[in-house]
């Protein structure tokens, strides 16, 4: 009970941070150890296993579109990579906004943006976990107009919570959003 109690507290100490705020942490969360994949899953979770993570963005949108959850699972391939979705209000608008998350290894430019890629050029070519919706291509839809094009480029600030900023294309937005894993 009292680790359920001290997590939403973290959660809500995370979605008070402002824009300024996130993009310092952005900033100094450069100098934290590097961010894995296992840290969007667990090192334990068997493949497709959905693991929650709570969110707060800086857009300039309603209040109502800026709280979200990024969900990720293995895929069952065995590869180093995750796939994923948002999840919140903006979902039946915009749609779930699907993507793999990768290592930046390999690229010195998105590497000096973050370890880890969230890569909304590409949706899973492999089976999800079994309660997600149905994965349909970013360029489908309204969805075009929020996910196709963007990248976000993750960092690690603790053990639970990690800061992305988001790109499209090659051009930073100068946009963030802070996540807080959910262990169950």
């Amino acid at each position: 009970c009292f680790l359920l109690l001290a997590a939403w507290i973290v959660v809500d100490a995370t979605r008070s941070l402002h824009r300024t705020q996130q993009r310092t942490l952005y900033t100094r969360a450069s100098l934290a150890p590097a961010v894995t994949l296992e840290h969007f899953v667990g090192a334990e979770r068997p493949d497709r296993t959905e693991v929650r993570h709570h969110g707060k963005n800086t857009l300039p949108v309603p209040a109502a579109f800026r709280t979200f959850q990024k969900r990720f699972c293995r895929p069952t391939d065995g590869s180093a990579r995750l796939f994923g979705y948002n999840q919140g209000t903006s979902e039946r608008w915009f749609g779930p906004g699907y993507f793999v998350a990768k290592y930046t290894a390999g690229n010195p430019v998105w590497a000096a943006r973050g370890d880890v890629v969230v890569d909304y050029f590409e949706v899973p070519d492999g089976p999800v976990a079994e309660t997600w919706p149905a994965v349909i291509p970013n360029t489908q839809g309204l969805q075009r107009f929020v996910f196709a094009g963007t990248r976000d480029f993750m960092r690690r600030v603790s053990k639970h919570v990690s800061i992305g900023a988001a790109y499209k294309g090659e051009r930073s937005l100068d946009q963030y959003f802070v996540l807080v894993r959910e262990d169950v």
